[in-house]
């Protein structure tokens, strides 16, 4: 079974990781495309989030300790919230076909995408890999995945923040009333206080 705990979740990582680089084949050309230093921004934070979650152990220190008594419940529940959201993240991937990019770009005859996962949350795929994260770090179950998660959650906070404004630019009122209609991340409204 130790065994079965060690591969499950790098196996998940690798074959979504597999997919997206298949995926990537065939894109619209860029006519906008983010700075380089504006994209280490947010893929440097990602990069320290994915490495405090990849090694087994943590050689001493805080972020090693536990935080809960391991039950093995709770790498399950962990190893379901990395499967559905990488899914979730492959079904937004193939709604926006030609339009992703794994960099903030504006595409030739870029379309605002409003089906599959999009009518949901504005940044599914961003939702999905934050549900990954988390599922990583529940299965771990040591400080350093709450450490992960945080650092993710703020680089694709920034990045959607970027894309936004893109958006607007190129959409103008059209992504605006996609903005009021559907939320960025978590596919719920809050109810608005003074209604």
């Amino acid at each position: 079974m130790e065994r079965v705990y060690a591969w499950t979740i790098p196996a998940l990582w690798v074959a979504w990781l597999g997919y997206w680089m298949y995926a990537a084949r065939g894109v619209k050309p860029a006519v906008r495309r983010e700075p380089i230093v504006s994209r280490l921004a947010h893929l440097g934070p990602l990069v320290l989030a994915a490495l405090l979650l990849v090694p087994r152990t943590l050689p001493g220190g805080w972020l090693g300790e536990p935080i809960l008594p391991f039950p093995v419940a709770l790498y399950w529940i962990g190893v379901a919230l990395l499967a559905g959201g990488l899914a979730f993240a492959v079904w937004a991937r193939r709604a926006l076909g030609g339009n992703w990019s794994g960099t903030v770009t504006l595409k030739q005859d870029h379309e605002l995408v409003r089906v599959g996962p999009y009518r949901h949350v504005r940044h599914p795929i961003y939702t999905g890999l934050l549900l990954g994260f988390l599922g990583t770090a529940l299965a771990r179950d040591e400080w350093r995945g709450m450490l992960a998660v945080a650092i993710a959650w703020l680089a694709l906070w920034r990045k959607a923040r970027l894309e936004e404004r893109w958006m607007v630019e190129r959409f103008g009122d059209a992504y605006r009333r996609y903005q009021a209609e559907v939320p960025a991340l978590l596919p719920l409204r809050l109810p608005r206080s003074g209604r």
